[in-house]
């Protein structure tokens, strides 16, 4: 069954009016109050804080799965790890939803589940494609895991927060300077 044109139109301007909130405190009756909506339409569309910030950062999560496709076709593994890592943080600065998509799925909404679940699953064969290969050419070193490095680059995220902006180039390379295979002595 095809949304109502309005139904449309009041999904697209609740998702418009969320996208200039922080998502890490969003309250839909702010949300509703921007988008010129009824609270009760918000709730319709969706039933919960977390199911909006899901629906925006859907985008996001296929832009990082999207990501880690191309850094395979890389035939550079360094550049491939350096290029994937650069753009998963810069997506997970850009949007405050990404990272609670990306490390708790126990929570995800019904209405996106499947979609969230598709894209994570893609994001961490991503993470581990560029990763092995990483292991493999000598670059980084073989205790790393795809889980640890993601939640590294987490880690990197909030430290650009609560710092600046500026911070991200330098703490990308001391991650990676961390993550590099220690000399033999």
């Amino acid at each position: 069954m095809t949304p109502r044109a309005d139904a449309v139109r009041s999904r697209s301007r609740i998702l418009e009016a969320a996208r200039t909130h922080d998502l890490r405190a969003l309250r839909l009756n702010d949300v509703a109050r921007d988008a010129g909506v009824g609270i009760g339409t918000v709730y319709r569309h969706f039933p919960t804080p977390r199911a909006l910030v899901e629906a925006l950062s859907l985008d996001a999560l296929e832009r990082l799965a999207e990501a880690g496709r191309v850094a395979a076709e890389e035939p550079d593994p360094g550049a491939a790890l350096r290029g994937f890592l650069a753009t998963a943080l810069r997506l997970q600065l850009e949007d405050a939803g990404l990272e609670p998509l990306l490390t708790d799925m126990a929570r995800a909404e019904p209405a996106v589940h499947d979609a969230c679940a598709a894209a994570r699953g893609q994001i961490f064969r991503g993470y581990e494609a560029v990763l092995v290969r990483a292991q493999r050419a000598g670059i980084v070193r073989r205790d790393l895991t795809a889980g640890r490095l993601h939640r590294l680059v987490c880690g990197i995220e909030h430290a650009v927060r609560l710092g600046a902006p500026a911070d991200e180039a330098l703490l990308l390379d001391i991650l990676l300077a961390g993550i590099s295979t220690p000399p033999t002595p």
